[in-house]
């Protein structure tokens, strides 16, 4: 699957609104919005009067034909080349666990699935899985059942709750957590097939699972030699 997208956009807090509503204009809904802070050197935020930037990241689903008007309304209306202005970036996703799931990352946007990724050769991939606040640990049990070794957790807010019903067929909570988790290719699907009956969509859990290539790692090696 090579044409569909996870767009991410860090920006400064208080330009959270102004994105938002730009993409809404490209009919495109931000699922996820979550908080984080600048890393620039206290030293140089020191000599300007500056305190740290508190960040905001969006996350958001493009397929590979609205990218390039996209990236050009960022470019033209966001001013986003500006220094400071922010950055986004996009991801091809490798796959994703569930046709109505797709639907709903997707809007229902036209969108016709290849037969593999151009990233087919990866060796590792990272899992992603969206869920209610609070039920990481049902999420974890699922996935260590199917081989997975851990993952890592944080909170953010859905915003595209109210076009849940209509692609999944249940409500969603606004509450949301991310669980990361980096396995081995030929584990993935497993993994992703025990989450999905176990903490999936109709469950507590409301999961929802996708993955993305990794195409280098440090700090597995324990687990390739296991």
């Amino acid at each position: 699957m090579a044409n569909i997208y996870m767009m991410t956009t860090i920006s400064d807090r208080n330009q959270s609104r102004r994105f938002l509503d730009f993409y809404r204009e490209y009919g495109i809904t931000v699922t996820l919005i979550t908080f984080g802070l600048g890393t620039t050197s206290s030293e140089i935020l020191d000599s300007f009067g500056l305190e740290a930037a508190q960040k905001v990241i969006l996350f958001a689903f493009v397929t590979d034909t609205q990218w390039p008007d996209v990236k050009r309304g960022l470019e033209k209306q966001m001013k986003i080349d500006i220094p400071g202005s922010g950055i986004a970036f996009i991801i091809p996703v490798s796959s994703i666990g569930g046709k109505k799931q797709l639907q709903f990352l997707t809007e229902g946007r036209p969108f016709e699935k290849e037969e593999e990724s151009t990233l087919k050769d990866t060796k590792y991939e990272l899992l992603i899985v969206i869920a209610n606040q609070g039920y990481s640990d049902m999420i974890m049990d699922a996935a260590r059942e199917a081989s997975a070794v851990g993952g890592t957790v944080i909170h953010a807010k859905g915003t595209g709750v109210e076009k849940a019903e209509k692609f999944l067929g249940v409500s969603i909570a606004a509450e949301k957590e991310i669980i990361f988790m980096v396995t081995k290719r030929e584990g993935k699907n497993n993994i992703m097939r025990a989450i999905m009956e176990k903490a999936g969509i109709t469950s507590k859990a409301g999961s929802i699972v996708f993955s993305l290539p990794v195409t280098e790692t440090a700090g597995m090696r324990l687990i390739e030699e296991d």
